[in-house]
């Protein structure tokens, strides 16, 4: 491991004025939309420099909000702040999204290019996602697909076969008629998206090239795609927060940290759709042409419940992720628990992370997992040295997982294996063993794999380097393949 240091992150700065929004004519009561009274307070606290908006107890229903430089939005304990769906409310924006520019509705939360801003206070942020959001059959059970379906909306074809729910009709054509269909090198672009905007669904909170960020105490939940999204941003704060989103929502990402740097998330949790706590840093050759990676990152305290990972770095990590800590963290019933996920075409390098001290109970996939198969459409044939992404320098130590289907499982590239990654410390119990495939220096230095079904079928690696093709599956089976349960 390198000897990192990480520098202070920065709070920030709120002026001493408070804005209640009902001096501004906010209604109460979550029909009428205050859109415009909450803008006004925004814009009179930025006008005067800084300062608290205030949304008192009470049902609270609004389109689209902007944050300005030094304002805060306060939602006090026993608000509800929800967000409703006037498509008019939200206008078509070009924005970055996987480190492409991509097509979006505005986001209910956003803001570009602010300073000193923050989202904070105990009460909740809604987003209203399940008006926006399709749900997929597989997903459900057969009570809970009736009971969706008798709620109202269509049943349609997925993108990929099989049935899908969809809001409305509106936003099942969407997603037939406008996939891939309409892109923003378009000069036309705007207006051949409008007929297709819910199919454009907006992350909740979208924070772009921002500086001194908190977001403290809140509950943020339901969003139409991920939860919170900063990208290019730099001294971000997130405290005592809860994302949540339902466990079957659509791209229900909680936390997808983008091109950031100098961030501390302490003592918060997150119960979502899809990945947890996950690094991103943009998606193949064009995201590269930025240089912006994600680094001096500390994550601690934190809980995960449901999720596809506990903590994630990846897919799009094409930046670069470097400088990590994650500590002290508990990843409860998540379907992968620590988990590195990449694919030829990215590029871009992972390096210099330290996990340590997680908990982790009835994982449903691989306990800790590092593999390059996640997705990848570009033919093999044109791929060069710059797409083939690289994991190393990766420390894991004392670590304890009760319950996973696989306990560890590696996946490389022959073109790049992954390498110089130590797990010291750590215990699984788990259904499966252990697979190494396209891989290097993989050290384990007092590691217990320990077969769930009979504790006495272990494996106990005193100081052991993996060699490539090392694997082994409890219970006397055997190792059919390396398709791993998520990619790979």
């Amino acid at each position: 491991m390198q000897n990192t240091t990480y520098p202070a992150v920065k709070l920030p700065q709120i002026g001493p004025g408070v804005y209640d929004i009902r001096d501004f004519g906010a209604v109460e009561g979550g029909i009428v939309s205050n859109t415009q009274a909450i803008r006004q307070a925004v814009e009179a606290a930025h006008q005067a420099g800084g300062g608290r908006v205030l949304v008192p107890a009470g049902l609270w229903l609004t389109g689209p909000i902007e944050l300005l430089s030094h304002v805060e939005l306060h939602v006090e304990r026993g608000a509800l702040l929800q967000f409703h769906k006037d498509l008019e409310e939200y206008p078509l924006v070009v924005t970055d999204y996987e480190g492409e520019a991509r097509i979006k509705a505005t986001s209910p939360i956003h803001a570009l290019r602010a300073t000193d801003i923050a989202i904070t206070g105990e009460g909740v942020i809604d987003g209203n996602g399940h008006l926006w959001r399709p749900v997929k059959r597989e997903k459900l059970t057969e009570g809970q697909w009736n009971e969706l379906v008798a709620s109202g909306g269509v049943v349609g074809e997925g993108f990929r076969g099989g049935e899908v729910w969809y809001p409305s009709e509106g936003a099942r054509d969407a997603h037939v008629n406008f996939r891939n269909r309409v892109t923003p090198d378009d000069p036309d672009w705007r207006e051949k998206a409008e007929t297709g905007k819910e199919f454009y669904r907006p992350v909740m909170v979208n924070l772009e090239w921002c500086d001194r960020i908190l977001i403290e105490d809140i509950t943020i939940q339901n969003s139409p795609a991920w939860n919170v999204h900063p990208t290019f941003c730099e001294n971000l704060t997130i405290r005592n927060a809860f994302i949540r989103n339902d466990w079957f929502s659509q791209n229900g990402d909680g936390l997808d940290l983008d091109s950031c740097r100098y961030v501390l998330i302490e003592n918060s949790r997150f119960d979502v759709g899809d990945d947890g706590i996950c690094m991103k840093c943009g998606k193949n050759a064009p995201a590269r042409k930025t240089i912006f990676p994600t680094e001096y990152v500390t994550i601690t305290g934190c809980t995960v419940f449901h999720g596809h990972g506990g903590f994630v770095v990846g897919s799009e990590m094409s930046r670069g992720v470097r400088h990590i800590k994650v500590d002290n963290c508990l990843f409860l019933g998540t379907d992968t628990g620590i988990r590195f996920k990449s694919a030829p075409g990215r590029g871009g390098v992972v390096e210099d992370i330290e996990i340590s001290n997680i908990r982790m109970v009835r994982i449903e996939g691989e306990a800790i997992i590092f593999t390059m198969g996640y997705h990848s459409f570009a033919p093999k044939q044109d791929w060069t040295m710059e797409d083939i992404p690289e994991f190393k320098d990766i420390y894991v130590h004392d670590v304890v997982c009760e319950g996973a289907e696989t306990a560890l499982y590696v996946l490389g590239l022959e073109e790049l294996p992954i390498h110089d990654i130590t797990l010291e410390n750590v215990r699984v119990s788990a259904k499966k063993g252990y697979s190494v495939r396209l891989a290097e220096n993989i050290r384990l230095k007092n590691v217990t794999l320990q077969y769930e079904k009979d504790p006495t079928e272990s494996v106990y690696f005193e100081d052991t380097v993996l060699a490539d093709g090392d694997n082994k599956a409890f219970g006397g089976e055997v190792w059919t393949g390396y398709a791993a349960k998520n990619g790979g």
